[in-house]
């Protein structure tokens, strides 16, 4: 008689590997607090509000709490590389990454000139990630390097690798939208809110159709990079 689990595939039993669950949720997001509260207090104390050295520490701060956390998930009990989505993908879907990327760029800035013109604000959370993009050549590459490169690898390994690939059981919508709001959340109900909201739906939904994390940090990482490069051209240049 044929069985599910193990699976018989031409004479041979294939073992269906684990899949990423609440455990690795319940520890990636444990881990990721500690890591933000612990490091963000040393920051805190060695860096001035709202100076280079503080902007490139907290871009940095991200990727590496995201990182830590999910390595933390990856040790618990999996150990698989695949299982988490860190897995080769197709240049159609890293292609796909950089059109979304733009697409969350164009979604996130209409959104802020609505804002504006309609007189609704809120606190400057990005006053140090601005002051480092616009803070010279050196402040500016490091900043760069940190926010659209080790940021959207830890992001993603932690929020799609982790949270959105173990959601997935529970169909697109939960998967996709729930992971969403979680990471806005992470971010807190202030101006980026909304980035985050509709990056992480966006780094979802490839997630959940190809499998691989990579799409998702190419979305991230045009995004974060597109708006250095703004900031950095609006407060040199014009």
């Amino acid at each position: 008689m044929l069985t599910s689990n193990p699976l018989h595939t031409s004479g041979k039993t294939v073992r269906k590997s684990k899949e990423p669950g609440w455990p690795e949720i319940s520890v990636m997001g444990l881990a990721y607090f500690l890591l933000v509260l612990g490091i963000a207090q040393i920051i805190n104390w060695t860096t001035e509000d709202a100076s280079v050295s503080s902007g490139i520490s907290f871009a940095a701060l991200s990727g590496i709490a995201g990182l830590g956390a999910f390595l933390a998930a990856y040790v618990l009990r999996i150990r698989s590389r695949e299982a988490f989505g860190i897995r080769g993908t197709s240049v159609r879907w890293l292609l796909a990454g950089i059109g979304f990327g733009i697409g969350v760029l164009f979604v996130t800035r209409i959104f802020a000139l609505v804002m504006f013109y309609t007189g609704v604000s809120g606190n400057d959370t990005q006053a140090s990630y601005e002051s480092a993009a616009s803070g010279g050549t050196l402040a500016f590459i490091a900043q760069f390097l940190m926010i659209a490169v080790l940021t959207p690898l830890g992001e993603e390994f932690a929020f799609r690798a982790v949270l959105t690939n173990a959601l997935k059981k529970y169909g697109p919508w939960i998967s996709i939208i729930g992971s969403a709001l979680i990471f806005a959340a992470v971010h807190g109900l202030n101006e980026v809110w909304v980035s985050a909201f509709v990056t992480g739906l966006a780094a979802g939904y490839l997630f959940y159709r190809t499998g691989s994390v990579w799409p998702g940090v190419i979305v991230h990482a045009t995004y974060n990079g597109s708006i250095t490069i703004l900031t950095a051209v609006v407060a040199n240049y014009l």
